[in-house]
């Protein structure tokens, strides 16, 4: 989104939402719609657009929504039906029963939001051989709690602007070179 389109999203704010914007100097103005401007800037128009709209349609606070709320919606409108950690779990239960000799084959049939949970293909034959009480269990327990903060992670990474993404990226790409020099 550009600076043009981030003026009529701010101008649509400002209509719904007259005393937010009141007293403000055009110093402020300016501040506030580069701020917008930068953390929108790989938005689609279109997208920010609907998301903001549906904030003034559904909201009943009298101030204006943040950066913040319009990402979440923007989310919100954007995500798919997320798979529950109790199907994810489910999933690895039927791998693990069938993952003692196939752990790859089964490993590899899992979606890789839930592959990223259970790490890798050796971690599935690890639980295979375990008793199916503590499965069923502490690994359960476990893995849902692991793919719970995984969702969450993923959820707020997307909320973030670009810029900071790539930062966070380059970030987790150097640690992980590091501690496989160090192992």
């Amino acid at each position: 989104m550009d600076r043009n389109e981030t003026s009529k999203i701010l101008s649509a704010l400002k209509a719904a939402y007259p005393h937010s914007f009141k007293d403000l100097t055009k110093r402020d103005a300016d501040a506030i719609l580069d701020l917008w401007a930068a953390m929108f800037a790989e938005e689609p128009y279109a997208a920010v657009s609907a998301a903001v709209y549906a904030l003034i349609a559904t909201r009943k606070e009298g101030y204006s929504p943040t950066i913040g709320e319009v990402k979440d919606r923007l989310l919100t409108l954007r995500t798919t039906e997320e798979l529950p950690e109790e199907s994810a779990w489910a999933m690895v239960s039927k791998a693990c029963r069938n993952g003692l000799y196939g752990y790859k084959r089964e490993f590899a049939k899992l979606p890789p939001e839930v592959q990223a949970a259970v790490g890798t293909a050796e971690q599935l034959r690890a639980w295979a051989q375990m008793d199916t009480q503590t499965v069923e269990s502490v690994v359960a327990s476990n893995f849902m709690r692991n793919y719970r903060t995984r969702q969450k992670r993923e959820q707020e990474t997307a909320k973030l602007p670009p810029q900071i993404r790539n930062l966070l990226g380059g970030i987790t790409k150097d640690m992980k070179m590091l501690q496989e020099e160090t192992s």
